[in-house]
């Protein structure tokens, strides 16, 4: 009689250890990061540590969007990429450090930019998708393929010295992108990085804001950002908190039915 395969390899469970500690984790929980299947988008400022930490916490199959390559202005902040892979592409520097990291975790590297097509295809049968983007339409393609999919999208935004993040899930409750941003904004209103500049530590803190975020989604630990906006303001020292809800007449939900209420 044929036996199931285990579900570790010999010497890799003690890596996780203090992650089983957890009474919120557990065994059960890190079965779940184990057999999770994650989409990020983007493997820059935000990509970074959100790779590196569900790496390090051992989710089975992380799948990384980017068709960008590695420059020296990207260092300040891009703590995946190193001096060595300039001009290399961002998804197969982020491979090898992933690598480096855990070698037991499965990284899907896509050089291309996100299109619908590929959106929809990449999507269906995540456990969980990160925007790590740094473009509003790119989003919203996101927000389209995570809604008709029913998978929580899980998104982050930089600028200057403020971050922000929040879980866009309207099959459990909370609303969507496009309840709260349901137009795109001109190129000038809206200004990246490049533009307005951004702290180098801030990307950091969002991102492993978003890596926590996301194991918590994954092992259903604690209070999930549904229904929650966190601006993070790292000048002044400042943390915010701002309900969201979802609008009836928003044009990419609005026909959607709630599964479960926000958690």
């Amino acid at each position: 009689m044929p036996t199931s395969k285990p579900l570790y390899a010999p010497d890799e469970l003690p890596r996780y250890a203090r992650h089983i500690a957890l009474r919120e984790i557990g065994g059960p929980g890190q079965g779940r990061l184990k057999r999770a299947s994650v989409l990020v988008v983007g493997a820059g400022g935000l990509g970074a540590p959100i790779l590196m930490y569900l790496a390090a916490a051992g989710v089975g199959q992380i799948t990384v969007v980017d068709d960008d390559t590695v420059s020296l202005s990207n260092l300040q902040r891009q703590v995946i990429h190193h001096q060595d892979r300039l001009g290399m592409a961002k998804v197969t520097s982020a491979e090898i450090t992933l690598a480096g990291i855990n070698p037991f975790v499965q990284v899907t590297g896509i050089a291309t930019r996100l299109g619908a097509e590929d959106a929809r295809a990449l999507v269906a049968g995540q456990t969980v998708v990160l925007d790590a983007t740094d473009n509003l339409p790119t989003r919203h393609l996101l927000n389209t393929a995570c809604v008709a999919a029913g998978v929580p999208l899980l998104s982050g935004a930089i600028s200057q010295w403020e971050g922000q993040i929040t879980v866009y899930d309207p099959a459990r409750g909370a609303p969507c992108l496009a309840c709260l941003f349901p137009t795109i904004p001109a190129d000038d209103l809206a200004p990246d990085c490049a533009r307005a500049g951004v702290m180098g530590a801030l990307p950091g803190i969002i991102g492993s804001m978003m890596a926590a975020e996301a194991i918590k989604l994954i092992t259903g630990a604690g209070r999930s950002l549904r229904g929650r906006l966190i601006l993070q303001d790292v000048l002044w020292g400042e943390t915010r908190e701002i309900a969201v809800h979802r609008r009836r007449d928003c044009p990419v939900c609005h026909s959607l039915k709630e599964d479960t209420p926000c958690n």
